[in-house]
């Protein structure tokens, strides 16, 4: 168009390229063998199917959602990358043969995860990543997960800022903290573990070191209310886990750098569970109330359908496969939210392009295909929840962020963009809002303001002012080889990070051609070698070898008996 000049430097959102609708074709993969084949997505009685057939192990199909209407709707929301500016790899013959990045994928990376050991405290029977599964130990050094970390920082046009430590169980890594204070020296601005809360339950002074350490949020494996339901996925009763690793972050100490005067705030939670179909999914609701009932120190819920990784038997799959799209009308018959409530991860893309522009540099910006994710953000009050859609136009306010984005990249509103103050866009919001139906005590002045701020700041202090008065209920739905769509796999923005500075999507890293097994190889060490290397180094605790010969302590006087020193 003539007159249009792009704002390229801070360009971080593109129109969606993928086909949408349906039926539709795609690339996935065979169950068996791992080529890459043909599939058809389509609707069937109200469903969304994917059917593929492969030459040597022949026909296979999958449930992809449950609902045909929530599955398009999510797709009207769709935004794609612009890719990396720095791939690792800069010829790529097709998906997903050079995972590391690549020149096909379109996003970059919003969250970063970063296994620190493979060694666990739990024998969970479905795991796929512990040493004792493995028989070997994969434990980077700090020089490696320093390399790691700035690989991430060096990504262009948008430099990683949220990191999440993983594994095996992360705090069992003798590098743990340093980790968490390293990632905060480095620029992150969001740093997460991602654990099942047995060193946060049992030691009751960890939370407080973790907050010193600039760790910001627990992501607590939390899979239900009913101990017969941790006994049968993780081994071992875990529910009075849960609750008292939630009560040690409660009460964790204000950090030592924290400005004087100012409050203390827990250890924030995000509770995670993951859903099978027939044998958790009962536990969306009861979930949902416990988060309510915590929020001081909960502050949302990741739930996760779980990806069937194994081999399984087709009548078993089928059982067992749970979608988004049953998770939104589970929450919906909760009473607590309706289908319009959610929205897809991408939905979010333009604020943040806005952002961008406003501030003239790029932002961290969720172009996730639609079918990823889903999340919703509600207000709660006295335990009455009142989800921002219920007082908010969102479609209206995503029309209007992408009209200001045309205008902002237009030459001849370069003033306008310059000028733009935090009173002009609160201006801007105000008609988007029905305060006769916002939360009681939510006053017009301050929900504008934790909006307004996103944008006028677009800095992680306005980010935390709106969430820390909100409850995030939200899913991420990982691949696996049955429901396996290339076109996902491309626009993924969880990413893992390996030793050798690639930074590979998850749902590759963890299935499909799963990368987790040629990285942990390429850098880790028998069990025997790892242990003389321990017993040569010094005296060591119960706690520094666990993960190695499958014990699991969860009884809080045995974990302090096993902190003490031993020889191996």
């Amino acid at each position: 168009m003539a007159g249009r000049v792009k704002q390229t430097r801070t360009k971080t959102m593109i129109k969606f390229t993928g086909k949408t609708g349906l039926p539709r074709t795609t690339a996935s993969l065979c169950p068996e063998c791992g080529k890459v084949i043909k599939a058809v997505l389509k609707e069937k009685e109200g469903k969304v199917l994917m059917e593929k057939t492969c030459p040597d192990h022949g026909f296979f199909w999958d449930l992809i959602s449950s609902s045909v209407d929530i599955y398009l709707r999510m797709e009207d929301y769709a935004h794609d990358g612009v890719g990396l500016e720095n791939p690792y790899f800069t010829e790529s013959a097709r998906c997903p043969v050079t995972c590391g990045m690549c020149t096909l994928h379109k996003s970059h990376t919003s969250l970063a995860l970063m296994d620190l050991t493979n060694r666990c405290n739990l024998k969970c029977p479905v795991c796929f990543a512990n040493a004792n599964a493995a028989g070997y130990i994969y434990e980077p050094s700090t020089e490696q997960l320093q390399f790691m970390m700035q690989s991430l920082r060096d990504q262009k046009p948008v430099p990683t800022v949220a990191i999440q430590f993983s594994g095996g169980e992360p705090t069992l890594s003798p590098h743990f903290l340093w980790a968490a204070n390293k990632a905060h020296e480095m620029g992150f601005t969001q740093i997460q573990v991602a654990t099942n809360g047995i060193r946060l339950a049992n030691d009751p002074d960890f939370a407080s070191q973790c907050v010193e350490h600039h760790l910001h949020t627990v992501y607590l494996q939390f899979d239900g209310l009913d101990d017969e339901i941790y006994k049968r996925v993780r081994g071992v009763p875990m529910l009075d886990i849960k609750k008292r690793a939630i009560e040690n972050a409660r009460n964790a100490r204000s950090p030592s750098w924290a400005p004087e005067g100012s409050p203390r705030r827990p250890l924030s939670v995000m509770l995670v569970p993951t859903l099978v179909g027939g044998f958790n999914d009962h536990q969306v609701a009861p979930i949902l109330e416990f988060a309510i009932d915590n929020l001081d120190t909960v502050r949302g819920i990741n739930y996760q359908p779980v990806a069937l990784t194994a081999r399984i038997p087709d009548e078993d799959r089928h059982a067992m496969r749970y979608t988004q799209s049953d998770l939104v009308i589970e929450l919906t018959n909760s009473g607590y939210f309706e289908k319009t409530d959610f929205f897809p991860v991408p939905s979010v893309a333009p604020i943040s392009q806005l952002v961008s522009i406003i501030h003239g540099t790029p932002k961290l910006t969720m172009t996730a295909h639609p079918g990823c994710g889903v999340a919703t953000f509600a207000f709660v009050r006295d335990r009455k929840v009142v989800p921002l859609a219920r007082f908010m136009d969102i479609n209206g306010f995503f029309e209007s962020v992408e009209d200001l984005i045309e205008k902002f990249e237009d030459a001849r509103f370069q003033r306008l963009r310059t000028t733009m103050s935090a009173a002009k866009m609160r201006s801007q919001m105000a008609k988007f809002f029905d305060f006769d139906h916002a939360p009681e005590g939510m006053t017009e002045k301050n929900v504008l303001r934790l909006v307004t701020n996103l944008f006028t700041e677009g800095n992680k202090a306005a980010l935390s002012d709106f969430t820390w008065n909100t409850l995030y209920v939200g899913s991420m739905h990982f691949q696996d080889s049955y429901n396996y769509d290339i076109e996902r796999l491309k626009r993924c923005v969880i990413h893992y990070t390996s030793p050798d500075g690639r930074i590979i999507p998850f749902c590759s890293y963890n299935s499909g051609p799963i990368y987790r097994e040629e990285v942990e190889q390429k850098f880790s060490v028998p069990i025997a070698e790892w242990k003389e290397n321990k017993r040569a180094a010094k005296t060591v605790t119960r706690l520094e070898v666990m993960g190695t010969e499958g014990e699991v302590i969860t009884d809080a006087q045995a974990y302090i008996e096993a902190s003490k020193s031993v020889q191996i």
